[in-house]
């Protein structure tokens, strides 16, 4: 459970209070003064406004080294009411640069220093080691904490553009592959025409089709373009890979190139297969394709299963592993390579598609990808059974 930042300062004010508290009731057994009304409501001074600490700490360690002075001219026990400028020092040590510091650590060194002539111990050489040597450490320590804060930010910054430059990375490569799908459609089209063109006068029927055809094909390039579009135009890459986009069709050769690593997989497809556009099919190919990349890697010895369900309205792909082999070790987290979860999750948004990734109740890893169907691919499943 994490903490407002003025609730855990608050916590921390509290808990000095109670300590002055407790302290001062021991006053008069140390052989100082009790404390009176004035006395509590200087210890109530010294501690509360350390709430504020964060947010004026220059201020509020002025503000409780005053209330401190007063504190020992009263001829009060010094004690009680140390913790609070303290803490104050310390800091304005984590949050202001050096120079404000050691002017602070001087303003501590120096009321302390004070408290012991006043208080006429005769010991002064021990409260002047006290009055260097705990300024010091405070600075030191406040030194520290704010140098792992600066250096926490940075590293927050540079992971923020690293996942940045990743996204972006993946988005290009996956546009990349789309050009394939699209310049597949647009190669349809041509023919197509074509066909119907000269066809037009002699086979009304034969150039209905074609006109067909080129409906759905054109419709689904168009929706490809756009969605290639998009990604260049927000990374500004241009030109493609020329490979083309592989499809559902060849899961069955993926599966075994997978077995060949030492990996049981066994490929099930349920409900009624149906034509699905070519950039759908790249994205599952993809999604199993990185999943059993992963179950090579990380789960050596591993049994692996795919599912591919046709569903009304949307198909779904799932790989499940069992975990690795014991005696087997995997790589570890630092040893991974590429980007492959952040691929899977771009490609199931490209789409309109869910993706949901992580460790299974059961033991293993899973990975089930959801994406919904064109209109027309929907159209020609008619009858789906699961």
């Amino acid at each position: 459970m994490r903490l407002h930042p003025l609730a855990a300062d608050g916590l921390i004010a509290a808990a000095l209070t109670t300590v002055a508290v407790l302290l001062g009731t021991e006053a008069v057994a140390q052989g100082w003064p009790a404390l009176d009304p004035l006395a509590w409501t200087l210890v109530a001074l010294l501690t509360l406004p350390l709430v504020l600490r964060t947010r004026a700490p220059v201020t509020v360690c002025l503000a409780v080294h005053a209330c401190w002075a007063v504190y020992v001219t009263l001829g009060y026990w010094p004690v009680v009411g140390s913790f609070g400028p303290m803490l104050a020092v310390y800091t304005v040590a984590s949050l202001r640069p050096t120079r404000t510091a050691a002017a602070c650590a001087v303003l501590l060194a120096g009321v302390w220093i004070y408290a012991g002539l006043r208080s006429d111990t005769g010991s002064m050489a021990s409260v002047a080691g006290q009055a260097v040597g705990f300024p010091l450490v405070l600075w030191r320590f406040g030194y520290v904490a704010r140098r792992t804060g600066e250096l926490t930010l940075r590293l927050r910054a540079e992971q923020a553009d690293r996942a940045r430059r990743e996204v972006a990375e993946e988005r290009v490569r996956i546009a990349r592959e789309l050009h394939d799908v699209v310049a597949h459609h647009i190669a349809v089209i041509n023919v197509q025409a074509g066909l119907a063109r000269f066809v037009f006068r002699s086979d009304a029927r034969t150039a209905r089709e074609a006109l067909d055809t080129i409906e759905g094909a054109s419709g689904e390039a168009l929706a490809e373009l756009r969605r290639m579009l998009g990604l260049l135009r927000a990374d500004g890459v241009q030109g493609a890979d020329g490979a083309p986009a592989p499809g559902l069709d060849q899961l069955d050769e993926m599966v075994t190139r997978v077995r060949t690593g030492g990996v049981g997989v066994e490929l099930r497809v349920t409900g009624t297969p149906r034509p699905l556009p070519p950039g759908v099919q790249l994205c599952v190919y993809r999604v199993v394709q990185e999943a059993l990349t992963n179950v090579l890697k990380h789960a050596p010895g591993a049994e692996a299963a795919v599912e591919l369900a046709y569903r009304a309205g949307e198909v779904t792909v799932s790989v499940t592993d069992d975990g690795p082999v014991e005696g087997l070790d995997p790589v570890t987290p630092a040893e991974r390579g590429g980007h492959g979860l952040i691929g899977m999750r771009e490609r199931a948004k490209l789409y309109g598609g869910t993706i949901l990734v992580g460790p299974r109740s059961e033991g293993g890893f899973g990975v089930r990808l959801t994406l919904p169907t064109p209109v027309q691919a929907a159209r020609r499943g008619d009858a789906v059974t699961e």
